[in-house]
């Protein structure tokens, strides 16, 4: 599969949605470990919630158009609230495809 915008977009969710969980995690241990930032930890909250809904739309359009079996969707929907999990499923991702690609490309002659 060459490059399209879904899997760009999968992409930046995926890291968008990792950071914001990684600050998210940040905030919830400021706010119940120091008493601090109750009110920026729940805009934090809100923007993970915002960008996890739309990587949870955009890889499961992925994983349709990609003929995932149920494991890998369910992984890799669930990477999206397990902290680093994200980052560890789109480079998974990433190296499956130029993997996929590689034979493909193998296979086309040279002048072509």
């Amino acid at each position: 599969m060459k490059s399209t915008p879904l899997l760009a977009a999968y992409r930046a969710l995926a890291i968008a949605t990792g950071c914001a969980l990684l600050i998210f995690c940040g905030f919830i241990i400021a706010k119940y470990g120091f008493d601090t930032g109750a009110q920026a930890t729940m805009y934090v909250a809100m923007l993970h919630g915002y960008l996890y809904l739309a990587y949870f739309v955009v890889t499961f359009m992925l994983g349709q158009k990609l003929k995932w079996p149920m494991g890998r969707m369910l992984f890799t929907l669930a990477a999206g609230c397990i902290p680093f999990a994200s980052f560890v499923a789109e480079r998974r991702l990433m190296r499956d495809m130029a993997e996929a690609a590689a034979p493909a490309a193998a296979e086309q002659p040279v002048g072509a």
